[in-house]
């Protein structure tokens, strides 16, 4: 009799000890996602994207820690992509990365802040990464690295050769282009995964530091002098999220997919925004050279007498090109379907007219 009650509770411990066992080993191979840039526009979106869908173990890198992250049940590590500290902390026992960190500028003088951001944070996380058998990456870049034309008439997709001359005049985009070298370099390799995601210019509501959607408050503002000569593509920031999600779970590595939607002219664009908001689109059009030099006079005029100028020469030579392209391979491989342009412009003007202009300003004109 003792005997069997000894065998009973020898069996009852061990299988005590499994269970605790088991438990430890799910708790251990539970997956942990981070996200850098987590508070920008993109980075807010795709956070709260994943929280609805109940992603567990969900940990944002920023150098601020706004409350709604907190309300979600985010883990925030406070720090920057460029600090070798915060990012190993931030990438401990990690299996998958949404690489979203950096900053839009088309100002001359931020050309070393965005080299050091793009390239300089994103190799110390690849490295770090790797170290910590991170197995995926999915990285943010912009679909300027490829697909960006003179004259329109093609519509590039991922395999378009890289116009190097092109965007080598401009900091942001070289810095993009080096990020993506970057990060090539020191990631992908054996069991590793990393994914390119290059998305055209993000519109839609959230854009609470004017990252992107600078250009509608200019138009809003009537800032624009004219139009230019060029082309622009843009997609809905939302969709645009859904399709990093599908990245991660569909995407093959060291490739890139282009994000877009429409595949519109300047003077489409703001026809299309002045019947939206009423607000008198630019009737002007000249040529690129007078609208450049232009620019750069004017530039150099408010910089003189140390005043804000009221345009960037970059801003206004880059809207001079076409910024087209095809997203095909996407569509294939991620299921991404951009919704309608409409939709996205007014809510984005509503977002801008709310949150910046105020809609009293614009009463008699809803």
């Amino acid at each position: 009799m003792a005997t069997t009650t000894k065998t009973r509770s020898t069996k009852k411990a061990s299988t005590k000890r499994a269970t605790k066992k088991t438990v430890a080993l799910v708790r251990k191979s539970a997956p942990r996602t981070l996200v850098t840039g987590g508070t920008g526009f993109l980075g807010s979106h795709l956070v709260r994207q994943l929280v609805e869908d109940g992603a567990k173990n969900l940990r944002v890198l920023t150098t601020s820690s706004p409350a709604w992250l907190a309300e979600l049940g985010v883990e925030v590590i406070e720090g920057s992509i460029t600090d070798p500290n915060a990012v190993s902390k931030a990438v401990s026992d990690v299996t998958e990365i949404y690489h979203l960190a950096g900053k839009v500028s088309r100002d001359d003088d931020d050309a070393h802040s965005m080299y050091k951001l793009h390239v300089e944070g994103t190799r110390n996380l690849c490295i770090a990464a790797r170290s910590a058998g991170v197995k995926s990456i999915v990285m943010a870049s912009t679909s300027g690295t490829v697909a960006v034309t003179s004259d329109g008439e093609m519509l590039p997709d991922e395999e378009w050769p890289q116009p190097v001359e092109i965007i080598s005049r401009w900091p942001y985009y070289s810095s993009k282009y080096y990020q993506e070298r970057a990060a090539l370099e020191n990631f992908g390799a054996d069991d590793e995964r990393l994914v390119i995601v290059n998305p055209s210019l993000l519109l839609g509501p959230g854009d609470d530091r004017l990252s992107s959607t600078s250009v509608i408050l200019d138009f809003l503002a009537r800032k624009i002098p004219s139009i230019p000569s060029g082309g622009i593509n843009f997609v809905d920031v939302r969709d645009a999220a859904k399709a990093f999600r599908s990245a991660m779970a569909n995407g093959k590595n060291r490739e890139r997919y282009l994000l877009g939607g429409a595949n519109w002219t300047f003077e489409k664009f703001f026809g299309r925004l002045e019947r939206l908001t009423r607000v008198a689109a630019p009737r002007l059009s000249l040529p690129s050279r007078l609208v450049v030099g232009g620019s750069k006079v004017v530039h150099a005029f408010y910089r003189h007498w140390d005043l804000a100028p009221p345009i960037e020469p970059g801003a206004v030579e880059m809207a001079e090109y076409f910024w087209y392209l095809d997203h095909s391979k996407a569509e294939r491989e991620l299921g991404f379907i951009p919704r309608d342009p409409g939709e996205t412009l007014n809510e984005t003007v509503a977002y801008v007219r709310s949150h910046f202009l105020g809609v009293k300003a614009f009463s008699s004109k809803l």
